[in-house]
């Protein structure tokens, strides 16, 4: 055979080689983005021109995170946040409107002990993202409600699902040991002791 025609054999096996790899390699870097964002990461490729802006919005947070200095919480330090939050429910039924800007606040100030910048809204939405992408819809509904409770126009249930939202963040946040993520639903579950 001759070396034209080795050639002629070769290189097109290799460009077929190398095309199926970076898809291979795009398919798994694209799973691996779905896995981590959740629902997060149909909500970016739907607020984006392309799935490609989407995928290199998404891979720009989780170098931000990186470069963010995220740390877990003392047994201590989260136990005194549980008790916040206990005392802040339990007076929902006094006064539920205050009750959610303390929720808020609350979950704020966690956000910034474990180590989340907490300069703006979006910011925040986007640095949760990259850990806590399942929970980002609590969190932008209550959110939601949040501003509507300001400006006098939430309900009192719409207050309650604000609360029952802000919980769902703060216990990932928190990093509650009595719960854990469902792994059908990415969703918080309990285990309280019997």
């Amino acid at each position: 055979m001759s070396t034209g025609t080795l050639i002629a054999v070769i290189v097109p096996i290799v460009i077929v080689l190398l095309l199926i790899a970076v898809g291979a390699w795009l398919i798994t870097r694209r799973r691996r983005l779905r896995e981590r964002f959740g629902p997060e990461y149909d909500r970016t490729v739907e607020s984006r021109d392309s799935r490609y802006a989407a995928e290199r919005e998404l891979r720009s947070r989780e170098q931000r995170h990186r470069d963010l200095d995220i740390r877990e919480l003392p047994p201590e330090d989260r136990d005194r946040y549980a008790a916040e939050w206990t005392g802040v429910q339990e007076r929902f039924v006094d006064e539920p409107a205050r009750c959610v800007d303390d929720a808020d606040r609350l979950v704020t100030r966690l956000m910034s002990d474990r180590g989340y910048p907490t300069e703006g809204y979006e910011q925040q939405l986007r640095d949760l993202s990259v850990e806590h992408g399942n929970t980002l819809e609590h969190y932008r509904a209550a959110h939601d409600v949040g501003l509507r409770n300001r400006e006098g126009r939430a309900t009192t249930e719409e207050l309650r699902g604000a609360m029952v939202h802000y919980r769902a963040l703060f216990q990932e946040l928190l990093g509650d040991p009595r719960t854990s993520p469902d792994p059908a639903t990415g969703t918080q579950r309990r285990h309280d002791a019997a």
